[in-house]
């Protein structure tokens, strides 16, 4: 079967490494060869379904929650699993309590401890909430990775397709693209940025609560990490705003003082689409398969959805997933 998968995005990249798995002949078209365009190039690659249950429904957990084993199947050896560390100012800690109750998958920490998993962090906060179960990767790495891996074994990568009435199947995995195309599709703007510090070490991610800017910083290695992000509720598409910029860098500060003297090496904005409830969508219209609406859990859920769309591909039923 020759199935043609629209956008190279994660979700694009995965449904054709599922198809491909399953004996499909697969093209992906994106007029952008470089991932420039793909909210997953701006993404966290967290992969904390225990966390994202503290503002997501349980579907996101219940998809979600082996999403680093299928990643490990995906990419072997790019999955960093060391859990997650959440953490508030002291003055603060009234939101780990809230986070804590609509969230499982945890245990309480002490300032002891919290030195023990980050030493960087050692007398800055009493209490904290350890998901030993989550893992982190780095989306950058993953996607190059994937795309090489996917040419080496013959998927074909082209800008346009002239004749797309040659494939069997067409997966529409473009994202925004789809926006004021896809019913009730919206945009959520996403900003991030990245530090680069010798003075901070982490192993894993950290999320830092505040009432008004709750915020993750990931680890990149060498010295580097990403902070974000903001979930703004536009079709804005141009460069970080102030406003973004210093919250991010005031969080950043307040998980370590060390962060004010980083250099900051890349900001970056982008539009995250999403449906009403949050939650990513495999539906059928006419003949073509659209996944979509990944919101902030692209890399979370991408490999389970993309196996949705497979099932769906090769079923020929006509089915729309929701949660």
């Amino acid at each position: 079967m020759r199935v043609l998968v629209k956008g190279g995005g994660v979700a694009g990249l995965t449904v054709a490494h599922e198809l491909f798995r399953r004996g499909a002949e697969v093209t992906i078209s994106d007029p952008s060869q470089t991932f420039s365009r793909a909210a997953s190039w701006l993404a966290g690659g967290m992969l904390a379904p225990w966390c994202e249950r503290e503002s997501a429904d349980e579907a996101v957990l219940e998809r979600g929650r082996d999403s680093a084993d299928r990643w490990e199947a995906i990419s072997p050896g790019k999955i960093v699993r060391k859990g997650t560390l959440v953490v508030a100012p002291n003055r603060d800690e009234s939101e780990l309590k809230r986070f804590a109750g609509r969230t499982t998958g945890y245990r309480w920490v002490e300032e002891r401890e919290i030195a023990t998993l980050e030493p960087s962090l050692a007398g800055r906060f009493r209490h904290g909430l350890f998901f030993p179960q989550e893992a982190h990767l780095n989306p950058r790495e993953v996607l190059h990775a994937l795309k090489d891996d996917l040419s080496a074994k013959g998927v074909t990568f082209a800008e346009e397709i002239a004749d797309d009435g040659e494939f069997a199947e067409i997966v529409d995995c473009t994202g925004v693209g789809q926006i004021g195309q896809c019913e009730e599709l919206r945009c959520v703007r996403g900003e991030m940025l990245y530090l680069q510090t010798e003075e901070v070490t982490l192993a894993r991610p950290v999320r830092l609560l505040h009432p008004r800017f709750p915020v993750y910083i990931v680890p990149r290695g060498k010295g580097l990490f990403m902070v974000g992000a903001t979930m703004i509720e536009t079709e804005f598409q141009g460069p970080i705003t102030a406003r973004s910029l210093m919250e991010l860098l005031n969080a950043a500060y307040a998980l370590h003082p060390a962060f004010a003297d980083a250099a900051i090496v890349e900001t970056g904005a982008g539009i995250r689409p999403a449906f009403p409830d949050n939650f990513p969508r495999v539906m059928r219209e006419g003949n073509i398969i659209i996944l979509n609406g990944l919101y902030r859990h692209g890399f979370l859920l991408a490999p389970a959805m993309a196996a949705e769309a497979a099932d769906l591909v090769f079923s020929g039923q006509t089915k729309q997933r929701s949660p």
